[in-house]
């Protein structure tokens, strides 16, 4: 059993940064997502910011990263940073999702700004 999300993440998908370890398990994707799904915030924060730190690197396949913002930003709805990274992930995996991410920017610039925009 992998003791963090990083280090289930890492062992499945890789690390372009460092070695991953030996594992003995058997690794079904499905698994990684039940605890992505079910993971706080900051264990998905920390596992995205580990495994790519530099939002262009990184071997997590697309959607993976886009469900774990998009579940960070269900915990966090109210952070600007936070939707402001998720926006740069998505403009850099787009075209597809520049309508959300320019929506993401436009909500994060409101609440900076104090507007309610729900």
């Amino acid at each position: 059993m992998h003791s963090t999300l990083t280090e289930h993440a890492r062992c499945l998908y890789g690390d372009e940064h460092r070695p991953t370890a030996e594992c003995d398990q058997k690794h079904r994707e499905h698994y990684f997502v039940e605890e992505l799904t079910f993971a706080d915030a900051d264990e998905i924060l920390a596992m995205l910011r580990e495994l790519s730190p530099h939002v262009v690197d990184g071997q997590l396949p697309v959607w993976i990263r886009n469900l774990a913002y998009r579940l960070v930003l269900l915990q966090r709805p109210d952070e600007p940073a936070l939707m402001r990274e998720a926006a740069e992930n998505l403009w850099l995996h787009g075209p597809d999702w520049d309508d959300i991410a320019a929506a993401l920017q436009k909500r994060a610039d409101a609440l900076e700004a104090g507007l309610d925009t729900v």
